[in-house]
C-alpha cells in the first residue's frame, strides 16, 4: 500500500501509525523512534489533528469485555438519513455511523454496555423512529481484524524493531480484561483525550498519580480499553470506504474471515449473526479500486457465496462525533 498525498508525507504517515501502536507515547520517545527531534513530531502532530482530522482517544474494547456488538443496518426515507444519523451520533453507545446506498441508508456500530441499554435501543428508540422504514440487525460473534489492529499496519511504514520500540512497557499481571465503576471517571477523560496526561487523569479521578498509571497499565495490557487514532483517510489518498455484507458457507467462515484479515484493504472484518456472516470495512482509493478488490481477491476466496457493496456517501462518526457547525 502507497500513500498519496500532496499535503503530507511518510514522516506523517509514520507518526500516525506510532500513534495507532502507542496513542500515550511521548513525542521524545515517538522521536527517537523515527529519528528526529521531539519538536518534530509535535508540530506534526498538530499539523495532523488540524488538517487531517487526528484524534487519539481510548475506546472500550467489547470484545475482550464479553458485551455486545451490533452493526445495524436501517433504511430511510432519503430526505431522513442525514437527521437520523446526527441523532445516533449523539448517542454515547455509538461507535462509528456512515451514510450509504445513495443517501438511504444509515450503518452504524452500537456498543451497549447492559441488556437494559442494547433492548431500549433495538426494541424501543428505533423501532419507533419516524421515517424509518426497514431494520437489520448484526451481531459481532468475531473480530477477524481491527479494533487494537489498526489498518495503517497495511502501509509497513515502520520496520518490526521500531514497532516493538513503541509497545507500552509489559506489565507482569494485567489481572483479567474488567472495567469497574471506580475506573469510570479515568476512561471517561481519556474517551475524550487519550492523551490526557497524569496530572489531568489525577485530578479526575482523585487517586495518586503513581495510582493511577499502575490502574491505566493494567486495563491497557489486558484490553480492557485500547488507545485508538481517528483520522480522515482521504488526506492519504484513500477517500472510498464502503462495508461488505458478505455470505459464505459456513466451513469457510473461518478461512475467508482470516484470508481478508491480510488483505490490504481491509480495515476491519467480523464473523456476525445475521442476514449475512462476515461483515467488512474495505478503504480503497476509487470506485475502480473497490471493483477490482471484489472481483480479484474476494473472488477467488472458496466458499464466498455472495457479497454486497455499500459504499459510504458521507461518514457521521468514526470514534469521536464532531457536531456540525451551526
Amino acid at each position: 500500500m502507497e500513500m498519496e498525498s500532496d499535503v503530507f508525507d511518510r514522516l506523517d504517515l509514520q507518526l500516525l501509525y506510532a500513534l495507532e501502536v502507542n496513542g500515550r507515547a511521548s513525542f521524545a520517545r515517538i522521536g527517537e523512534v523515527l529519528g528526529v527531534s521531539d519538536q518534530t513530531v509535535a508540530r506534526r502532530y498538530r499539523r495532523l489533528c488540524a488538517e487531517a482530522g487526528l484524534r487519539v482517544v481510548a475506546v472500550r474494547d467489547p470484545e475482550r469485555l464479553g458485551q455486545d456488538h451490533w452493526t445495524m443496518r436501517l433504511r430511510c426515507v432519503p430526505d431522513s438519513a442525514q437527521a437520523i444519523a446526527q441523532a445516533l451520533a449523539k448517542r454515547d453507545d455509538t461507535s462509528w455511523i456512515g451514510i450509504a446506498s445513495g443517501g438511504t441508508e444509515v450503518i452504524f456500530g452500537t456498543r451497549p454496555r447492559s441488556p437494559g441499554d442494547r433492548d431500549d435501543l433495538l426494541l424501543g428508540k428505533l423501532p419507533r423512529t419516524p421515517r424509518v422504514l426497514e431494520i437489520r440487525a448484526h451481531q459481532i460473534l468475531h473480530r477477524f481484524y481491527g479494533g487494537p489492529s489498526g489498518w495503517l499496519r497495511k502501509f509497513w511504514a515502520l520496520t518490526e524493531d521500531q514497532v516493538e520500540a513503541l509497545r507500552p512497557e509489559p506489565v507482569p499481571e494485567p489481572g483479567p480484561a474488567r472495567i469497574d465503576p471506580d475506573d469510570e471517571p479515568l476512561i471517561t477523560v481519556l474517551e475524550r483525550d487519550g492523551r490526557a496526561t497524569y496530572p489531568e487523569l489525577q485530578r479526575a479521578t482523585g487517586r495518586s498519580e503513581s495510582a493511577v498509571k499502575r490502574r491505566l497499565a493494567a486495563l491497557l495490557a489486558s484490553g480492557a480499553v485500547y488507545v485508538d487514532v481517528e483520522y480522515l483517510s482521504e488526506r492519504f489518498g484513500y477517500p472510498f470506504a464502503a462495508l461488505l455484507w458478505i455470505t459464505t458457507t459456513p466451513a469457510a467462515l473461518t478461512s475467508v474471515g482470516e484470508a481478508l484479515a491480510t488483505h490490504p484493504e481491509i480495515a476491519h472484518a467480523a464473523a456476525t449473526a445475521g442476514p449475512c456472516n462476515i461483515l467488512a470495512t474495505a478503504v480503497v482509493r476509487n470506485s475502480a479500486d473497490l471493483y477490482g478488490y471484489l472481483s480479484g481477491p474476494i473472488g477467488r476466496l472458496e466458499g464466498v457465496q455472495h457479497v454486497e457493496a455499500s459504499p459510504f456517501l458521507r461518514r457521521v462518526k468514526q470514534l469521536t462525533y464532531q457536531r456540525p457547525a451551526r
